[in-house]
């Protein structure tokens, strides 16, 4: 199959111009861009489909490779009824926006602006944060029986962590038992809150 040099000459001076005119600020530019790019890409197609054949209805006397292959035909049909659709979307953002601001140019977002500029940096999600953040000691014994916590042993009466709660000073374990459900120091009351 040879390809036909001004088809490709053509199909790469569209999709040059269509990019250009894409990335322009005002919208009938970027639609004319994108209607250069759909052009361009229907002769894209086109030059797929080789040199012109025969009409491919099928006849016992003609061999297969005389046909032309319809599938290159149907994807530029496609492609243009597609093409049609965003031609149509544009042109209603273009009248829309032409009726509310009386211009066609894009123009820069306030608050895009300002986030461009803000910092990557975030104190509060940056911050480093302890490995303790919790307002109760640790009192955790660990596997092997030893202590964990930073208060002595849990044997030791006189190392052992004391809480202030309810404006008299206990021991963190008889706190941290408090906490949980169940607790033994606390008598509900027919409402189910504690006394």
């Amino acid at each position: 199959m040879s390809v036909n040099l001004t088809l490709l000459i053509i199909m790469g001076a569209l999709y040059a111009c269509g990019i250009y005119l894409i990335l322009e600020r005002s919208l009938t530019r970027v639609l004319l861009g994108l209607m250069l790019l759909a052009n361009a890409t229907n002769l894209l197609i086109l030059a797929t489909g080789g040199y012109a054949g025969l009409a491919p209805l099928y006849s016992k006397d003609t061999a297969a490779g005389d046909y032309n292959d319809p599938l290159p035909q149907a994807l530029i049909l496609t492609s243009i009824v597609i093409s049609f659709a965003v031609t149509a979307f544009m042109l209603g953002i273009i009248y829309r926006t032409w009726v509310l601001a009386r211009r066609d140019e894009i123009q820069d977002d306030v608050e895009d602006l300002r986030v461009a500029e803000t910092p990557s940096f975030d104190a509060e999600d940056d911050a480093e944060i302890p490995i303790e953040t919790s307002e109760f000691p640790l009192t955790m014994v660990g596997t092997d029986g030893g202590d964990v916590s930073d208060h002595g042993s849990p044997g030791d009466p006189a190392d052992r962590a004391k809480v202030v709660a309810g404006g008299k000073e206990m021991p963190a374990e008889d706190a941290a038992a408090e906490e949980k459900p169940g607790s033994q120091n606390v008598a509900p009351t027919p409402e189910g809150d504690a006394k």
